[in-house]
């Protein structure tokens, strides 16, 4: 039997993704009709007592309209110049469509580097509440005229994701141009059944949403189950919903199962080790033996030398690095003490020789359990 819908209602903070394809399209720009409603439904929320985060796609949309060009962007250069004079088109458009709410906003551009350090993290994370506090509505987007890497895999789904870690959101709503995630795609399949409820994001999930292309946006399906799964860690419920049918977010509240809603997990990460296991980007891999993917899965060990067979990748003392068990899973992830030249030298011996072997010791563990989240 299906899991029954918990109560929106009780969430206080809420993070908006908009979908490019929910408010521009290629041919016809900004759809500011669509827009406008949704600043209506926003508004009600916070005349509600939500407090209101919106991560927005679109500046490429906009920029393309503004170049003058006939299709979309080709090059790199391109789509962030694109970009960059499509964000301020598209927040001029925000400030001049929220305003007869008496709704001001305040523009966000963030970058994954920009949070993979914890100090930023903590000074985003800062203005974000002190803009919530002074009642301003962050409008957040991802600075794709300097993130080659992001505007080539459309990561504003993660971003999303990024931006309710950073001002712990319970609820995280996502506009896209599908009804939610189906059995099957229902494009090829019209008998497909819409999921109302997912409890937890499993193999099998992940797998659905794989094999679904029922998503025209640049994050398809599969980013958004990742997102879903990634906040669910943290205590966040998500809600897909199809942004282009206005309303939706009214019936959500109201208890109606439109869209499908992604539970949260019962044990919440902190949030130190959500940054670890969300927010950074890996630089290399070990690879662990046996042994030490049970001391780390079921023992809550620390990461020892002894149990690290081979080394992937270039990283320094402090990157994130990836532990794959002997079957290629990645079961955790953390922040090496060592270095990949380093690691070479001690992999696979006991931590009373590191001293010997590198003629020094910074710690017995490669990754301490204090840095280390299991996957």
């Amino acid at each position: 039997m299906p899991a029954k819908r918990p109560s929106l209602k009780k969430n206080r903070r809420i993070v908006l993704k908009i979908g490019s394809s929910v408010i521009a399209s290629h041919d016809k720009g900004i759809n500011e009709a669509r827009l406008s409603q949704i600043a209506g439904e926003v508004s009600t929320l916070r005349e509600a007592g939500h407090e209101l985060l919106i991560v927005s796609s679109g500046s490429v949309l906009c920029g393309r309209e503004i170049l003058g060009l006939s299709g979309p962007p080709k090059t790199i250069p391109m789509k962030q110049a694109a970009a960059a004079v499509g964000q301020s088109r598209l927040m001029w458009t925000y400030e001049r469509l929220f305003k007869p709410f008496s709704i001001k906003v305040a523009q966000i551009l963030l970058t994954h580097d920009g949070i993979a350090d914890r100090r930023r993290f903590i000074n985003a994370r800062n203005t974000l509440l002190t803009l919530l506090e002074h009642r301003i509505l962050p409008i957040i987007n991802e600075n794709d005229t300097v993130t080659v890497d992001e505007i080539k895999m459309g990561d504003n789904d993660n971003l999303a994701a990024q931006v309710a870690h950073l001002v712990d959101a319970s609820l995280l709503i996502v506009f896209s141009d599908v009804d939610g995630l189906y059995t099957e795609d229902p494009v090829k399949n019209p008998k497909a059944e819409r999921l109302s409820v997912v409890e937890a994001v499993t193999e099998e999930i992940e797998l659905i949403a794989g094999a679904s292309s029922n998503a025209s946006g640049t994050g398809g399906m599969a980013t958004k189950i990742k997102m879903a799964r990634d906040v669910a860690d943290y205590g966040v419920t998500t809600l897909i919903l199809n942004g282009t049918i206005p309303g939706l977010i009214k019936k959500a509240f109201e208890g109606d199962s439109v869209g499908t809603l992604f539970l949260p997990q019962q044990s919440r990460r902190s949030s130190r080790k959500h940054w670890i296991a969300s927010s950074l980007k890996t630089k290399g891999r070990l690879i662990l033996d046996e042994g030490a993917v049970e001391a780390l899965i079921s023992k809550g060990r620390s990461l020892l030398p002894s149990g690290v067979t081979a080394i992937w990748g270039t990283f320094g003392t402090g990157d994130a690095v990836c532990c794959i068990s002997p079957t290629g899973r990645e079961i955790a992830r953390g922040l090496t003490n060592y270095s990949a030249s380093e690691m070479m030298q001690i992999k696979g011996h006991q931590s009373s020789t590191i001293e010997t072997l590198l003629g020094y010791k910074g710690a017995d563990e490669v990754i301490h359990r204090d840095n280390l989240v299991i996957m």
